[in-house]
């Protein structure tokens, strides 16, 4: 397939999406999944391996995506109907003061995005952007998009991501190193495309009614006897220390012993996040004085509004799936890696095509420099540290339609498609592009 075929197959695919949902008002489930399988048969894929390589696609992405969101919500509205949210964000306004806010949100992101995905991240800690907006009056975007920039960031540049991890191994980068500068520049880059850049776009997003989920995790009236604080928020916290007592179970028990699967076990994503619902059941139900009939209607009525990010999420893999069996991506790929530049824009530019392609930001950040890597080890003058940063930066570029933050961001907001782009995908795209940019001035400084 020719690269100006390819380019155009993918132009035309992303342009049609955002008309049709946005102009039309058509449903997007539908949408993404006409254009996915109409965009590979133009590609030349037999109609049957189109179908195939889309339900492939959507269900290789729910299979993690759909228990995090659902465990997640879960968690969320037993924290939001037992006022623990109310605690946290009573305790966070008195301590930031109200005019910071959107600050604190975006440190909290940063300190809870370390050792979790940024899927995981977001549902754990959107309840809390609800209740503060809901106590302070302030509009939600102020604390969502920071919370969001900032778990993008350390999702992107800081280990022990796994995909940060892959990069690591490929550049032969210094772990140390790479969390130094990893903080150096990942601070500044969250704060200008986070609080900075919110302050700036919400009074240009007029947000129509409240969404679903709003309601879904804004209790009815808040419980007079509030949870404690400490209790609040270890239940909170009880997924992210289980996932990064996983991560490093290899330094602290003998890699295959018992301890050591222990570990990874309850370290894994899926078990970390259904462990720490089951807790809240009891610490913020049973404890509160809820009855089990309660909790279940809590659990249960609080899952119909995640039903279209679920499918909205699974579209979004299928999509990215066929751009990559269509061989959409590959010659994408290949005009990149025609461009001669600078390693550290090679690294990025790979990352931001293979972005757009697969859609996962972990795909884009392990594909890229499993293609730079070996090109590093014959070059010289270009730090592995700053490698490992610069790809991170281009792996979230462009926030795209088959990324599943997007959907996230855009049902959980109560967002149009058309302002999605304005916020989320322009706030990765400032990732990238700020990311990309420190790391030339870090290497200019270093030589």
């Amino acid at each position: 397939m020719s690269s100006i075929l390819a380019i155009s197959l993918a132009t035309a695919a992303i342009v049609a999406v955002v008309i049709l949902i946005g102009r039309y008002k058509l449903n997007p489930f539908i949408v993404l999944v006409c254009v996915s399988i109409l965009l590979a048969i133009c590609a030349g894929m037999p109609p049957d391996k189109a179908v195939a390589s889309f339900e492939a696609g959507a269900g290789h992405v729910l299979g993690h995506i759909a228990t995090v969101i659902a465990l997640g919500t879960m968690l969320g509205k037993m924290l939001a109907e037992s006022g623990g949210a109310d605690q946290i964000a009573l305790t966070i306004t008195r301590i930031a003061g109200e005019k910071r806010i959107s600050w604190a949100m975006m440190v909290i992101g940063l300190l809870i995005g370390l050792p979790v995905f940024f899927e995981v991240g977001f549902v754990l800690l959107i309840p809390l952007a609800f209740t503060l907006a809901r106590r302070n009056d302030t509009p939600l975007l102020l604390l969502a998009l920071p919370m969001g920039a900032a778990l993008s960031v350390t999702h992107a540049m800081i280990p022990p991501h796994p995909a940060t991890l892959l990069a690591l191994s490929a550049y032969h980068a210094d772990t140390g190193r790479t969390i130094f500068w990893g903080v150096i520049i990942g601070t500044p880059i969250a704060a200008l495309a986070g609080p900075v850049y919110a302050r700036f776009i919400t009074p240009h997003i007029h947000i129509e009614g409240s969404a679903a989920l709003a309601d879904q995790f804004a209790s009815k009236e808040t419980p007079k006897d509030l949870p404690p604080f400490l209790t609040t928020v270890l239940t909170i916290l009880a997924p992210v220390l289980l996932m990064l007592v996983g991560s490093v179970a290899d330094l602290l028990t003998r890699p295959g012993g018992l301890p050591n699967i222990v570990l990874h076990f309850v370290g894994n994503t899926d078990i970390a996040l259904l462990l720490a619902t089951v807790l809240s059941f009891y610490v913020l139900g049973l404890a509160r004085g809820f009855s089990r009939e309660t909790i279940l209607r809590f659990t249960t009525e609080c899952l119909g509004p995640t039903a279209l990010i679920m499918l909205l999420v699974g579209a979004g893999g299928g999509f990215g799936r066929e751009l990559i069996d269509s061989g959409v991506s590959k010659s994408i790929t290949d005009v990149a890696l025609g461009a001669h530049v600078p390693l550290l824009v090679l690294a990025w530019l790979l990352a931001v095509v293979v972005r757009v392609a697969a859609g996962s930001a972990t795909v884009a950040m392990s594909t890229a420099s499993g293609i730079v890597g070996p090109i590093l080890l014959h070059s010289h003058g270009t730090s592995p540290e700053l490698m490992v940063l610069a790809t991170g930066a281009g792996s979230v570029a462009l926030g795209p339609m088959n990324d599943a933050g997007f959907w996230q961001i855009k049902e959980y907001l109560g967002l149009t498609v058309g302002q999605a782009i304005k916020t989320w995908s322009v706030i990765e795209t400032l990732i990238a592009v700020l990311g990309l940019a420190f790391c030339l001035l870090a290497s200019l400084a270093i030589h």
